[in-house]
């Protein structure tokens, strides 16, 4: 029986992040820059059985694109040869997320579609598919109600944690963790692609081949289908992925072997696209996914205590919500007036821009350390809507202590949200200057 094994690498840099690193952790940043290009430097020459999943982040591709950037780490990396080989779609299908890296469960729901929509944008310009299949929620953070928005931008499929799955559809335990599933929300559906938690856990931290095999047979063995073994992690954190040393990293100690190992006749474990495996195998019963994120080490997911652990992060993550009304309230109106350039609209996007940085998920993963960061951007965004005459009150009370009510709490929010703020007006700018 031929088992499936799908590869997930998810790459993430928040904006500043390297550049901050080459200046004060340089070999750090050397090292985060030699992992990314080592990925497509190790799959030259097996097109033909080399297939990697590659999530990144919208601020790392735009980093990795910028001239003064390129510039800069010319003689560590070049990038844009990085980017030409990230096109390579004989070895690379790359899955969709959200620009700035957020958990899409915390923040409000008008932002999430702003996050989908700019990586969009700069993925097609990039990496030059015309459509991206699969989508991977930052930080595996994902609520039943994310399925209309997902499939709203074309997604196939999404990625989630094995832990949160439940069966709708009776099924034995390989059938849930080993073959797709469809799931519902309302009237629209997604197909879900369960991450196996602890073979992944082996994959960040460290694994040996014959290990990996057996585990894997083991898992699989009273299958009477052929089954998607998924493991994903991030792919340029930790020493196993940045070891510059050949024979000690990821691709030189376990995945390159594998793909010896299988045209040599040794394995049954054969990489594929999840694209390809749909397309053959195609899906198996209905499940739901209970709202969750992926594990972090000490931390399961299911709560997102990593994110909201503190006062101080909840109450970061509850000033989300005001600001985020008052950014989409003004443009709405903005767009019912007819305004679509001038100081006003210049305004709110850099008011918008603000906001969705401050949503980055590493704001809030660091404990307290990061949080200020966010503290900052929020207030940046209040200034810029200050100069348009829009004053947004600091949130009140900090997000609760979030567990499988999280999507009813933001649904709540994003409700509030969708009706404009009364007695609201943005005067028109005739003779300022467009963007």
């Amino acid at each position: 029986m031929m088992i499936h094994h799908a590869l997930v690498l998810n790459l993430h840099q928040p904006s500043g992040n390297l550049q901050d690193l080459l200046e004060h952790q340089t070999w750090e940043a050397k090292e985060i820059l030699f992992a990314l290009d080592r990925i497509p430097r190790s799959l030259w020459g097996h097109e033909d059985r080399a297939r990697v999943h590659l999530s990144l982040s919208g601020t790392l591709l735009e980093t990795l694109s910028d001239p003064a950037f390129q510039q800069q780490v010319y003689g560590i990396v070049d990038c844009g040869s990085l980017l030409w080989h990230l096109q390579n779609q004989s070895l690379f299908e790359v899955v969709g997320t959200g620009y700035y890296h957020p958990v899409l469960p915390l923040i409000p729901e008008a932002d999430r579609r702003e996050h989908l929509r700019r990586w969009l944008g700069i993925a097609h310009h990039l990496l030059w598919r015309p459509r991206f299949q699969g989508f991977w929620p930052p930080e595996m953070g994902f609520s039943m109600e994310l399925i209309p928005l997902l499939r709203s931008f074309g997604y196939r499929y999404v990625m989630v944690d094995s832990e949160h799955v439940e069966p709708v559809t009776e099924m034995s335990w390989q059938e849930l963790r080993y073959r797709p599933h469809i799931a519902r929300h309302g009237d629209d559906e997604i197909i879900v692609v369960v991450r196996d938690r602890e073979l992944s856990d082996a994959q960040e931290s460290g694994m040996d081949l014959d290990w990996f095999l057996g585990e894997v047979a083991e898992r699989t063995k009273w299958c009477d289908f052929e089954p998607l073994v998924t493991t994903c992690t991030d792919g340029e954190n930790g020493g196993w992925f940045r070891n510059v040393t050949e024979g000690a990293n990821f691709w030189s100690v376990f995945y390159l072997p594998l793909l010896e190992r299988l045209s040599a006749g040794g394995s049954n474990v054969a990489p594929t696209f999840i694209s390809t495996y749909l397309d053959t195998h195609g899906v198996h019963g209905e499940v739901r996914v209970r709202t969750g994120a992926w594990n972090t080490g000490w931390h399961s997911g299911k709560d997102f205590t990593q994110w909201m652990g503190s006062e101080r992060q909840r109450r970061a993550a509850a000033d989300f919500g005001p600001v985020s009304r008052a950014i989409h309230d003004a443009r709405w109106f903005a767009g019912e007036r007819g305004i679509h350039e001038g100081t006003q609209v210049e305004a709110i996007d850099r008011a918008l821009w603000h906001l969705l940085r401050a949503e980055t998920s590493c704001n809030l993963y660091w404990g307290e350390d990061w949080v200020p960061r966010a503290e900052s951007d929020l207030d940046a965004s209040r200034a810029a809507l200050s100069e348009i005459g829009i004053e947004v009150p600091i949130a009140e009370e900090p997000m609760p202590i979030l567990e499988s009510g999280v999507e009813d709490a933001v649904a709540s929010e994003a409700e509030e949200s969708a009706a404009p703020v009364s007695g609201q007006v943005i005067e028109d700018d005739s003779n300022s200057t467009g963007r």
